[in-house]
């Protein structure tokens, strides 16, 4: 997961589950057109770059077609992508075409659909709907561009532009806040929390406990997989366990019981961290670190790069973590040096100093 949005896994489900509510499944077939206000002294016809950005089919308006394989009204992963689409779409005066519950069989019509209601772009909510992908190449979606989050699967193609990050990068950064808050109290014993025993999870596990041996060479991490990332009683059931163990920071990489977790861990004074989005103003439960690798949060920034015209078609985007705004980890709270070691740290993997990837087979194990 982390490294983290896998689009369209079970990791990029779980990641943007974060909080207190479960990734439900599809419940209706949802479409619904947003108009938002023109802003004020908005120009939204042509955007200046040679591909016509954002009103690519030049027709004088922008619309933005959102296709989710899920519920977008779940409160959790598929909402937080409409919302993102929503949230930029208002603030720059464009259209928004949504559908929810999109049936993988039905990705290839929908797509098609949605391009003969003159979309300037089709953006997929994840990669279950790449079966969309060819209407990308059909007359009728000729003047649209695409957003597709990828995975390994996804073959690019010149008009589609693939989001991806690296799966190594977030985690190992994560582990390295956490080691050092654990140097900072002088502790060894961190723990990890997560749902059922999978590769995502073991990877995430392995980046993460390479990334405080990175700070704390001797270190121990406690893991428990509870076998569900959203049953709040076995997540309360292994944090007090871990608790009982004198862990002094944990990682509850989990979904809906994320929350339940954190709350008990506040109660011991343990630290913690946010399996994906900026949590930092939360009160309850409160975070100590916010590890941010939401996809809206990359969504957000494509849609800045469509405004100003720059997102470029028939390329593979890496989101790379001290390069981009995300993936990235934020210390929560008034901790100056740990900030600037933890900011130096993001900043060497940016320019690529070491290999993450190196680095947690060395130390992940």
């Amino acid at each position: 997961m982390a490294g983290n949005y896998r689009a369209g896994t079970a990791a990029g489900a779980m990641i943007a589950c974060f909080g207190a509510i479960a990734l439900t499944g599809c419940a209706s077939n949802d479409a619904t057109a947003v108009k938002a206000p023109a802003a004020a002294g908005d120009s939204t016809a042509g955007g200046g770059s040679q591909t016509g950005q954002p009103d690519v089919n030049g027709d004088g308006k922008v619309v933005i077609g959102v296709l989710s394989p899920g519920d977008i009204n779940d409160g959790g992963y598929y909402q937080s992508f409409v919302d993102t689409a929503e949230k930029f779409a208002t603030s720059q005066g464009w259209t928004l075409i949504k559908r929810g519950s999109v049936n993988t069989s039905d990705a290839l019509n929908a797509a098609r659909a949605l391009c003969q209601q003159k979309v300037d772009m089709i953006a997929l909510g994840a990669s279950e709907l790449r079966d969309a992908i060819p209407a990308s190449e059909e007359p009728v979606c000729g003047n649209t561009a695409w957003y597709v989050p990828s995975s390994d699967n996804i073959p690019q193609t010149p008009k589609i532009m693939l989001s991806v990050d690296d799966a190594n990068q977030s985690l190992l950064a994560a582990g390295y806040a956490a080691g050092l808050l654990l140097e900072e109290r002088g502790d060894k014993k961190a723990g990890f929390i997560t749902g059922p025993e999978v590769d995502f999870t073991q990877s995430a596990v392995r980046a993460y406990r390479a990334g405080i041996r990175l700070v704390v060479p001797d270190a121990t991490v406690v893991t428990t997989f509870t076998g569900d990332l959203n049953d709040s009683a076995k997540a309360k059931e292994a944090m007090q366990a871990q608790i009982s163990q004198g862990v002094k920071v944990v990682y509850p990489y989990l979904g809906g019981a994320t929350n339940a977790a954190t709350e008990l861990a506040n109660s011991a004074g343990v630290y913690t961290l946010t399996p994906g989005t900026d949590q930092c103003a939360s009160t309850k439960p409160k975070f100590d670190v916010s590890v941010m690798f939401s996809p809206g949060d990359y969504f957000a920034s494509a849609l800045e790069s469509f405004a100003e015209g720059k997102l470029q078609m028939g390329v593979k985007k890496v989101w790379q973590l001290g390069v981009d705004p995300y993936p990235t980890v934020k210390l929560c709270g008034d901790k100056p040096e740990i900030k600037k070691k933890l900011d130096a740290f993001m900043a060497d993997v940016g320019a690529k100093k070491f290999d993450p990837a190196a680095e947690v087979k060395r130390l992940g194990s």
